[in-house]
């Protein structure tokens, strides 16, 4: 039996929910669950952010390392205000995500714990670190239906692949096909 893939969270209550429980834990958690949630970035994206990188500012621009090509990566209204809050106190240069033992960024496996912790806690399954991304394309696509941008937005190869990459399922297809007439 091969493993089963992480999937994204499909229920607004369970997002709610894990968002209670990492408030509660500890703030950065909970702004790193958001961050995620509202940006689509990889976890190794966010995890190396400084105060810089967001702090008044309408996107996150990341050079890719193999092509050196900037992507910009629009930050919405409301992360923008969790942002300033967040980094009140914060010098530029911080880490968005220091380790309290260290003061560098927290490593990918403690992201990983304590967010697995929290889905747990919230009853939501098949949760790892691709969980944040994978939620933003699902509810991105739920909402506007359009394959196109988010597979732009996720620098994939295809509409299909993205689809697939989102847990949208032939099933999902087949039923918003059947309620579709012209």
């Amino acid at each position: 039996m091969t493993p089963r893939t992480v999937e994204p969270i499909r229920k607004l209550a369970t997002i709610e929910k894990m968002k209670q429980l990492l408030k509660e834990q500890s703030y950065r958690d909970y702004f790193l669950f958001l961050l995620g949630l509202n940006t689509g970035l990889r976890i190794g994206d966010l995890l190396p952010l400084k105060v810089h990188h967001v702090r008044s500012k309408k996107y996150i621009i990341l050079v890719e390392e193999k092509t050196g090509k900037a992507k910009r990566f629009p930050l919405n209204r409301e992360i923008r205000e969790h942002i300033a809050t967040y980094t009140i106190g914060m010098t530029d240069d911080d880490y968005l995500f220091p380790s309290s033992m260290t003061g560098e960024p927290i490593q990918r496996d403690r992201a990983y714990k304590l967010l697995k912790k929290a889905a747990n806690e919230a009853g939501a399954e098949f949760v790892g670190t691709h969980t944040l991304r994978k939620t933003f394309g699902y509810h991105f696509y739920k909402k506007y239906k359009d394959a196109s941008m988010l597979q732009k937005i996720f620098n994939h190869s295809s509409q299909s692949v993205t689809l697939r990459y989102i847990g949208i399922s032939q099933e999902e297809i087949d039923d918003a096909i059947d309620d579709f007439s012209l």
